[in-house]
């Protein structure tokens, strides 16, 4: 029996503001973070590791988060965590003094998806499968075991899911070999971050054609002839047969955006993402009624599974972005990602951020082999940053994700590079001072 000896944390940051990789119209200047955890067992076996994503200052607090919920896992057993995960993600979110500074946001939020996340990793490693392939091989019993259906149920009932995923049962195997085959279709973000020079995105969007991407995302939400601006500089890098998204990370009014939608449209975006308030789900309701066809896209800041319920119940995205680290953890996203299917959006995970492809390539291979069985809509972001630092980073062919083997959740990263980048005393930060 596995038993969960000590949870280790680390306060990891990486300096990209220095080359503004990863700046946006809300964002600019990020040092893309991890809060990491380690959790260390007593058989001498692999340990589990999870991470949740922070852009810097702040990444302390999440750090002070986790050490308030170890309690909460040291000294428990795998095995019995992982016989009714359900019940353990209501223990860990719903601890009555700690759920008072969320309740399922923020902070401690962010903290439980660390955890959680680092439990499934351990659960996986010890299976010997990598996380999506855990998943697509469990009865659809088991996988809404590790479910908490609390504050959904008007949306989605265990019996439906349950359903929902028997229907998805036929096909299951070829939907694997095809991935297996194929990898799975993504988008690049590297080329349009909105502190790169025009050079610089003439030559990012260059090289990522070589490389066979077709779907790219332009950060937008500065001054709007300064965004038409680079639209057309992009389309005319990439053509009017690939696929253009934009993405405003929350700058506007819900009136704003749709004036300078209207103004955009003329470069045919896919999607407008992120385009007010991440909170606001009346006002995307509002914006996606008005500037149709355009898409509208968010999730990457939405907290929790009651959230995305009512966007869904709202009609108010057409794309979900759910986030790996932002929700509470897998649990939190296998539940958003059975909602989603039931809506009938498609899930686009968020993944501009350090770890977060690790993570959202089995959350995407999950959903298509065993829950939607469909591509359509479906395209999966990717960020040309900091992968070199995991021991088993995404690899991409021809603007696809290949399917990861290795057993795990794909987060594990090098102890030289935590090292390394360790805050404040890490030699990346004391050179730098």
């Amino acid at each position: 029996m596995t038993t969960i000896t000590r949870l280790e944390v680390q306060d990891v940051r990486f300096p990209t503001s220095r080359s503004l990789d990863g700046s946006d119209a809300m964002n600019a200047a990020p040092d893309y973070s991890a809060t990491y955890v380690i959790l260390h067992v007593d058989d001498g076996g692999t340990e589990g590791h999870g991470l949740t994503f922070t852009i810097g200052r702040g990444n302390e607090i999440v750090v002070t988060a986790v050490q308030s919920l170890a309690p909460l896992v040291e000294g428990r057993s795998l095995d019995a965590i992982t016989a009714n995960m359900g019940a353990f993600w209501r223990e860990i979110t719903g601890d009555s003094q700690l759920r008072w500074i969320g309740p399922d946001k923020g902070a401690i939020h962010l903290a439980t998806a660390a955890i959680v996340n680092a439990v499934w990793d351990l659960w996986a490693k010890r299976e010997g499968k990598p996380v999506w392939k855990l998943l697509v091989d469990m009865t659809p019993e088991q996988l809404v075991r590790c479910l908490d259906f609390r504050f959904v149920t008007d949306a989605l009932t265990p019996e439906e899911a349950i359903a929902l995923l028997r229907k998805r049962e036929a096909g299951k195997a070829e939907r694997e070999a095809e991935m297996r085959r194929d990898g799975y279709p993504g988008y690049t973000t590297s080329a349009g971050w909105l502190g790169y020079s025009d050079d610089k995105v003439r030559h990012l969007a260059r090289e990522a054609l070589a490389e066979g991407w077709t779907h790219f995302k332009q950060k937008i939400g500065g001054n709007l002839d300064e965004d038409a601006r680079r639209a057309a500089l992009l389309r005319e890098e990439i053509g009017w047969d690939n696929v253009l998204m934009m993405d405003a990370n929350q700058v506007w009014e819900v009136d704003e955006t749709v004036t300078k939608m209207r103004r955009l449209a003329e470069f045919d975006p896919l999607w407008i993402e992120e385009p007010t308030s991440p909170d606001d789900i009346l006002g995307h309701a509002e914006i996606r009624h008005r500037v149709a066809p355009i898409g509208v896209a968010t999730g990457e800041h939405c907290h929790n599974k009651v959230m995305f319920k009512q966007f869904l119940q709202a009609d108010a995205i057409d794309y979900c972005q759910l986030d790996a680290a932002r929700l509470g953890g897998l649990n939190e996203v296998i539940l958003v990602t059975l909602l989603a299917a039931k809506f009938g959006v498609p899930i686009c995970p968020h993944g501009g951020g350090v770890g977060l492809c690790e993570y959202t390539q089995h959350i995407s291979l999950f959903d298509y082999i065993a829950v939607s069985g469909s591509l359509e809509g479906r395209v999966l972001e990717y960020v040309d940053h900091l992968h070199e630092h995991f021991v088993d980073p995404v690899v991409i062919e021809r603007g696809h994700y290949r399917v990861p083997e290795a057993p795990g959740y794909s987060i594990a990263m090098h102890p030289e590079s935590l090292d390394r980048h360790r805050y404040p005393e890490g030699a990346a930060w004391q050179e730098e001072a």
